[in-house]
């Protein structure tokens, strides 16, 4: 199923008129997915400083996303709960427990993303650092795929 498909599919139910970006997790797209449709990862973080480069606005509570699966599939349609900006070297424990990876430790949280973080800035042409800002969302599923 597409986005548009899983958006319509959602808004024909919930009778919602809004807009909705759709949009894969990092490294391993259907694993994260199924992770939230497991509902164990109910939130997500990215570099800051990747939205800036890109001209993207931030992620706000209230708005809606489907997320995609490695081929482009729709998995679910989540709703952002919360958002807040991070330093890198201040995560939470709740934070990495939230991102429900590995051992949901914050020991594999920074391991894991930092490697992430640290490939994705170089590409951009930056460069890591413990002080870099992180986007932290939290979100809910509203509309999983059946």
């Amino acid at each position: 199923m597409t986005a548009p498909e899983l958006w319509a599919e959602f808004t024909a139910h919930s009778g919602l008129d809004a807009e909705y970006d759709a949009w894969a997790f990092g490294d391993d797209p259907d694993s994260l997915a199924a992770l939230v449709l497991a509902g164990v990862k109910t939130a997500t973080a990215s570099a800051f400083p990747l939205y800036a480069l890109e001209g993207e606005a931030l992620p706000e509570a209230g708005e809606y996303s489907v997320i995609l699966d490695s081929r482009g599939e729709a998995a679910c349609v989540i709703r952002t709960t919360a958002v807040e900006l991070v330093p890198y070297r201040d995560i939470s424990p709740d934070h990495a427990w939230r991102e429900g990876e590995g051992d949901r430790s914050l020991a594999h949280w920074r391991a894991v993303h930092r490697a992430f973080f640290t490939r994705e800035m170089a590409e951009a042409g930056l460069t890591f650092h413990e002080d870099m800002p992180v986007v932290c969302e939290r979100f809910e599923v509203v509309w999983p795929r059946v």
